[in-house]
């Protein structure tokens, strides 16, 4: 079982969209100060969304809908509510 996640850095109001088989172990890995991709700079994150799929192909269609502008709005309008 795969889930696609979103994490938030509210000191930077940067949205991260992922997919992973263990979510809190990647959100683990973002948080890293050991972390030196893209999410290393907009450190911390935390976790706003995620969303259980049964395959990677499904986690995989779903990430890129929600990297879509319609996607990060649906996450931007849970970041309001």
């Amino acid at each position: 079982m795969f889930s696609v996640y979103a994490l938030y850095s509210k000191a930077f109001n940067k949205i991260y969209i992922g997919f992973s088989s263990d979510v809190e172990k990647r959100l683990a890995s973002h948080n890293d100060e050991r972390n030196t991709g893209w999410t290393s700079k907009y450190q911390p994150w935390k976790l706003v969304y995620t969303e259980a799929c049964q395959t990677k192909t499904e986690a995989l269609a779903r990430e890129r809908q929600l990297k879509s502008s319609r996607g990060r709005d649906f996450i931007r309008r849970l970041l309001a509510d």
